[in-house]
């Protein structure tokens, strides 16, 4: 993602591009990886919910550092910043949790389902499709839609709880992150499906 984001700022002429990986990264990987770890073990919530709260700062600080917030001209590079976002939210909303603060930890976990893992599965797919496909690496309107519906689903999931009558936001929540995907398999499968543009160019050029 920091190579995606170098590579674009650097051809708008960006000065401020993201920082190099370094020992914040390998600090943040390697808590990241003892979280889940520990997680998987079954460790008490005592001990899980410091070290999910310690990783989602980390991650945050991380992420800062990427430039994301000088990316809004061009939403395919947006997205990934989006997407990664999700990692620190939930991880901090899933420690609080297991704090008792705030959200139920099943609610909370959907931030890095729903959240991180949908929105980034749609930042590579959307990002793949096009450079696949021979198309310029630009988010049209429709993508930007996708874009926007997984994150409202999500959002929606996340206050679903909150709300006097969660299962109808549940299903509005779901209608919003379903239908991005179903977006993307409308707006998409014909491009996939129909030969690479660059291709076809040169065919057409040939003849």
């Amino acid at each position: 993602m920091p190579s995606f984001t170098r590579n674009w700022l650097a051809r708008m002429g960006v000065q401020s591009l993201p920082a190099p990986f370094g020992r914040l990264d390998v600090a943040t990987l390697a808590l990241w990886a003892l979280t889940l770890a520990a997680w998987v073990a079954g460790l008490p919530e005592a001990v899980l919910g410091p070290l999910f709260l310690a990783a989602g700062f980390l991650h945050a600080a991380r992420l800062v550092r990427w430039q994301g917030h000088r990316t809004f001209a061009e939403p395919l590079v947006t997205v990934l910043h989006a997407g990664y976002a999700w990692l620190p939210v939930g991880a901090i909303l899933y420690g609080l949790a297991l704090r008792g603060i705030g959200l139920p930890p099943s609610d909370a976990l959907h931030a890095l389902t729903a959240g991180a893992i949908g929105t980034m599965t749609l930042a590579v797919m959307t990002r793949a499709s096009l450079g696949h496909t021979g198309r310029e690496l630009t988010a049209d309107a429709t993508t930007v839609v996708i874009y926007l519906m997984v994150v409202t689903g999500t959002m929606l999931r996340l206050l679903a709880p909150l709300t006097g009558d969660p299962l109808s936001w549940m299903a509005l929540a779901g209608a919003f992150w379903g239908g991005a995907y179903m977006l993307f398999f409308v707006h998409y499968a014909p491009m996939l499906a129909a030969p690479r543009v660059d291709a076809a160019a040169g065919a057409v050029g040939r003849g």
